[in-house]
């Protein structure tokens, strides 16, 4: 069956999340967004884990749900079109910053258990290499290939997904403090990496132009801040609810169906630039100007689509064999804030877009599947019309750079 997974989101006790990411709002807002495996996160941290032995309990093969108690909480407030199963998967972000190759290396790993059990020996593993209660996603002196033996040794079926590989700052390939290669990276422990997360700022036709990368499943996913983000990218796999399932799928790229990305522009990493002076850079332009900024001479951020470039050996329009499709999408709220001019937070959109998911369903489907007939015949034309733009890709982009978020925007054309 079709299953769209989101393997990474934060809990409340991450930096800078908000305090709503908890288990109820997480199941409530993977409904509402359509989503149906959803990571814990964090189960590194002990509040956490806690709670996720509390909440949650055994689902089918290494996946979990939400205990009917807390799920009953939250029904009420999901309406019957958005209404369906949720299933969780043990996952946590590790941020890794340590010395290797006489460069210091700061990169971002997503690590996935089927059982408590497994999570539990990798908490006890860990808190002996760094302070786990600090941070949800916690900050440890640990190489990423040592990481990965750690927990390989702990259960063979666990697994381990770079995450957004492109960021400059905290990735494999990151610009920054990253490698040339996966396997620069995890050294002989490379074959063990079977799926990489292409992060807010690309998009798979980017990642289409470094060959290397082609043994490996391409997999999107929210890094979700707050519950309302969940889905903004994610992957779509046609699987039972089955952690084997899911993992046979990455490994060998049979039922992964896709993904849904977010347009790359809008990634705050997008494009090369200087937030500070408000500039922004294309890599021509960043090579032109030495890598520094125009306006105060400092080095500029080098951004993802610059790195990408620096690594590839395949024009942009060359398909691989193998390729699956995405979708890129607009989030709705953005796209009702744009057509009734009102801002996302405000309580009009609020309401009309709770009202939307109401009609029509949950939000990916919304954007992907719910014809246009229906969308202009239950909500509106001038919803129809705007999505129709987002999925023909007409649309008008403000590229992000240096941590500041791009825009995609459907305008007029």
């Amino acid at each position: 069956m079709k299953i769209i997974a989101d393997l990474h989101l934060h809990s409340y006790l991450s930096r800078a999340t908000s305090k709503k990411l908890v288990f109820e709002n997480i199941y409530r807002w993977a409904q509402l967004k359509g989503v149906q495996i959803v990571a814990t996160s964090d189960f590194t941290h002990p509040e956490w884990f806690s709670q996720i032995q509390d909440r949650l309990e055994p689902a089918e093969n290494g996946l979990l749900r939400l205990k009917q108690n807390y799920c009953q909480t939250m029904d009420s407030v999901v309406p019957a079109s958005c209404q369906g199963e949720v299933r969780f998967i043990l996952s946590t972000e590790i941020s890794s910053i340590y010395k290797q190759g006489g460069k210091v290396r700061k990169v971002h790993n997503l690590i996935f258990v089927p059982e408590i059990a497994d999570a539990a020996n990798i908490r006890k593993t860990l808190e002996k290499i760094g302070n786990l209660k600090a941070d949800g996603r916690p900050i440890l002196g640990l190489s990423s290939r040592n990481l990965l033996e750690i927990i390989l040794s702990i259960n063979p079926k666990a697994f381990l997904i770079p995450a957004h590989i492109w960021t400059p700052w905290f990735s494999v390939l990151g610009s920054k403090s990253g490698f040339d290669s996966i396997e620069e990276c995890f050294e002989d422990l490379s074959s063990h990496v079977f799926a990489l997360e292409t992060g807010l700022s690309s998009d798979p036709k980017m990642n289409w132009q470094v060959s290397v990368l082609d043994r490996f499943s391409l997999v999107s996913n929210s890094d979700a801040h707050s519950p309302e983000k969940i889905g903004r990218e994610a992957t779509i796999f046609n699987i039972d609810f089955s952690y084997d399932s899911l993992v046979h799928a990455l490994q060998t790229k049979d039922n992964l169906e896709g993904t849904i990305e977010f347009f790359p522009e809008e990634g705050k990493y997008h494009m090369d630039g200087h937030r500070k002076c408000q500039m922004m850079l294309v890599p021509r332009e960043t090579r032109e100007n030495h890598g520094l900024c125009p306006i105060c001479h400092k080095p500029v951020t080098i951004g993802v689509m610059n790195r990408v470039e620096s690594l590839a050996d395949r024009q942009p329009d060359v398909l691989p064999q193998g390729a699956k499709p995405y979708h890129s999408l607009i989030p709705l709220i953005e796209i009702l804030s744009e057509i009734y001019s009102c801002g996302e937070n405000s309580k009009k959109i609020q309401k009309i877009y709770h009202d939307t998911l109401a009609l029509l369903g949950p939000e990916l489907k919304i954007l992907m599947d719910v014809s246009l007939e229906d969308i202009n015949r239950k909500h509106s034309p001038l919803l129809a019309e705007a999505i129709s733009r987002m999925r023909h890709g007409r649309v008008h982009l403000d590229a992000g750079y240096d941590g500041e978020f791009g825009r995609a925007r459907i305008g007029t054309s």
